[in-house]
């Protein structure tokens, strides 16, 4: 029997969450809403220090209803960053509208302030920017709000990856004019699937849960003025998701420690560098990745395969969205104008390690010694 798999990131359940379930299905609440969504926004907007939470089916859910309710539509420029997940750029076109992809810059792999500045000079205001905070890491919001301020665009923060990080000691996802998180289950708490929309503003989280009930207007009978979406989380899922916010500083604990561990096991190898950290922030690390240097003849692939040969995970980086098959038609803005792509070679160059928080030490001995194999050390 081979050795057991250690993964990249997967789900660590604690206890509580099934305190929650219980509860749900003593009283007969498992169907969509019910106590454990009304009290996971409340929870969830109390520890983001935002105002308001719509509690959704999905993080990219939640990002379809931030466009919508900003009036996106057919034709509109929304810029984002080409180095994320598709999930980000999807519902751009689930409306129709046209993405303006931005370069990354190599100070946190995250939307190049430079290059979303040129791209401002190109097209002129757009309908909406949407920052990622890439892997954990905050973006420069600084430049990125100033940038939007300057011009009156709203901002969506997709901090999908990044939920518990925060940027000069404020909560990524509550910068901007809608914020997004995900509870998937690979992020760093997790209902099993599930996102949340958040925002200061109250009426935006009630039109998206208006919009998310499937847009049912205050009639007796079943009245329908716009289109919804059956886009709101269930009462048992919010409940894992109850159980598992108990939990969200210890986690974000054991995945710092993580990065920490591998900075310091790969630091006498000069052609690894660990992904950047916001010096204005406190990452989440949510997932810990390494860099190898240029023109090295150890790439991404032969340290995946050596990995895999002992049954660990690991991933390649985000491929970046103006190399995808679905979005080439679509413009990508880089900081100087050329067309050399910083995320294309951090994609290129780099990968995520597993970041799994019951990784044990002697796991991480394997993972550790496996990588410095691939280097001869």
């Amino acid at each position: 029997m081979g050795r057991q798999r250690i993964y990249l990131s997967s789900p660590t359940m604690h206890g509580e969450e099934q305190e929650f379930i219980k509860e749900a299905f003593d009283t007969n609440w498992v169907a969509p809403l019910g106590p454990n969504v009304d009290a996971l926004e409340k929870e969830m907007a109390a520890y983001a220090g935002v105002g308001h939470a719509s509690a959704l089916s999905a993080g990219t859910a939640a990002i379809h209803l931030a466009l919508r309710i900003l009036g996106i539509e057919e034709g509109d420029i929304v810029m984002t960053p080409s180095l994320t997940f598709s999930a980000t750029c999807n519902p751009i076109l689930y409306e129709k509208a046209t993405p303006v992809f931005i370069d990354s810059e190599w100070d946190t792999w995250n939307m190049s302030p430079e290059a979303l500045e040129r791209a401002f000079e190109k097209y002129g205001t757009p309908k909406a920017v949407m920052v990622v905070h890439l892997y954990g890491t905050p973006a420069k919001l600084d430049e990125i709000m100033e940038i939007c301020k300057k011009h009156d665009v709203p901002l969506i923060e997709d901090a999908a990856e990044s939920l518990s990080s925060t940027y000069k000691g404020k909560h990524t996802g509550t910068f901007g004019k809608i914020g997004i998180y995900s509870f998937n289950g690979n992020k760093i708490i997790t209902t099993s699937g599930g996102g949340m929309l958040v925002s200061d503003e109250e009426e935006l989280t009630k039109k998206a849960t208006f919009l998310a009930t499937q847009a049912r207007d205050p009639a007796r009978h079943y009245q329908h003025s716009q289109i919804g979406y059956n886009y709101r989380m269930s009462n048992i899922t919010a409940g894992i998701g109850r159980g598992q916010l108990l939990h969200l500083e210890e986690h974000k604990a054991a995945k710092k420690k993580i990065y920490e561990q591998y900075q310091a096991a790969f630091q006498d190898i000069p052609e690894l560098s660990m992904n950047p950290l916001n010096k204005d922030g406190d990452a989440n690390n949510w997932l810990s990745c390494i860099l190898i240097k240029e023109d090295c003849k150890i790439t991404p692939d032969i340290i995946m395969d050596a990995l895999q040969e002992l049954n660990i995970e690991s991933r390649p980086i985000w491929k970046p969205m103006h190399l995808q098959p679905v979005f080439e038609k679509y413009d990508f803005v880089t900081a100087d104008g050329s067309d050399h792509s910083v995320s294309a070679e951090i994609f290129n160059r780099g990968l995520c390690l597993p970041s799994d928080i019951k990784n044990t030490e002697e796991d991480m001995e394997v993972i550790i010694k496996t990588v410095r194999k691939c280097f001869g050390k």
